[in-house]
């Protein structure tokens, strides 16, 4: 287990002060127990919540609800009367969703100078708080591909050729949100006015459209655990590491590939819900969630980069990933605006 460093702890313990002089004071005494919402693919270390208990005195519960989509889902439901305190996993495809339904109550984080300027340009107001970043991706498996002398698809366009015909497994925009992101991609690629002759080709192409990315991957796609019989997968730039470094038997040969022209730049965030009846602990969590120990731990385990620039992203993480240099990317005010409504066009399109 990482020691919680001395700094870290005089920074929690000065929110702990702090938080009962500008309001954000829990209405209970005694010990508290935190309930931190998270998506199934939440996974940190076994005991990574330890440092923060041992130096606040606060416990922490994770609930996880399905794929993000369906996380936001359930949160605008009890928007103001929350099952939990704070939520992990609104991604920046997502965020506009999660704002204008007023999840969440602001807060500024101590740890905002050790992030880069780039992944709070969409929450001026704080709203929510930048936790980690990654690239939403086509990730195909390399063997079928050899096997079948087929050359797997390097672009967007290319996965409507008639060559990966039945081919594609996509998680849904509508409850997904890498499926939302490779959604955006293709918009970005293709435009407003392009992307629906786009799907119609993927549609007739065959493509498999699911509920979230781990029955997509785990299930569906041939390069993973469940030997699905689909070898192109909507996934991120980090998973062939992830195939490495979990691979039993051992291996230092990732089984899948990437292609970066494809990827979608996604930012995740974390924030305090609204309505927490722990308001001053909830920040103290979120200050943990962005210091060394915390984002320390997320590459090797939720195979994602940490938004404090000071914390150490290991080599076995990077060498089997590529990212792409300008991955694709949607204004968030253009996602505000039309969100709702590409949806409604997309499925039309996909399920008509």
């Amino acid at each position: 287990m990482k020691r919680f460093s001395v700094i870290a702890l005089s920074v929690l313990l000065f929110a702990a002060c702090s938080g009962a002089s500008d309001g954000g004071a829990s209405k209970s005494s005694g010990p508290v127990t935190l309930t931190l919402l998270a998506h199934d693919s939440f996974t940190p270390s076994e005991g990574i919540f330890d440092a923060f208990t041992s130096a606040t005195g606060i416990t922490v519960n994770v609930v996880r609800g399905g794929d993000a989509g369906e996380l936001i889902t359930k949160a605008a439901l009890t928007a103001g009367n929350p099952e939990g305190d704070v939520l992990w996993g609104v991604d920046n495809t997502l965020l506009s969703r999660a704002l204008d339904a007023d999840i969440f109550t602001p807060y500024e984080t101590v740890n905002l100078s050790s992030m880069d300027q780039s992944v709070l340009r969409n929450i001026p107001g704080h709203e929510v708080t930048p936790v980690d970043t990654g690239d939403v991706c086509i990730n195909y498996d390399i063997a079928w591909f050899k096997n079948n002398n087929i050359a797997p698809p390097m672009t967007l366009e290319a996965l409507a050729n008639s060559t990966y015909a039945n081919l594609l497994v996509v998680p849904s925009p509508i409850t997904s949100s890498p499926g939302l992101a490779f959604f955006l991609a293709t918009i970005s690629e293709f435009g407003e006015s392009g992307w629906q002759d786009y799907w119609k080709s993927l549609r007739k192409n065959g493509v498999l459209v699911v509920d979230g990315w781990t029955q997509a991957y785990s299930t569906e796609f041939s390069g993973s655990t469940g030997k699905g019989d689909r070898p192109i997968v909507v996934s991120y730039s980090s998973s062939p590491a992830a195939e490495v470094l979990f691979a039993d038997p051992p291996t230092d040969v990732a089984p899948t590939g990437v292609a970066p022209l494809t990827c979608f730049g996604q930012i995740e965030y974390a924030g305090v819900l609204r309505g927490t009846q722990h308001k001053a602990e909830a920040q103290q969590l979120i200050d943990y969630l962005t210091d060394l120990t915390f984002q320390g731990d997320l590459p090797l385990t939720q195979f994602v980069y940490p938004v404090n620039t000071k914390a150490t992203v290991p080599d076995s993480f990077t060498r089997y990933i590529s990212r792409p240099e300008n991955p694709l990317t949607v204004d968030y005010g253009v996602i505000a605006k039309n969100r709702a409504a590409w949806l409604d066009e997309w499925s039309t399109i996909v399920f008509k």
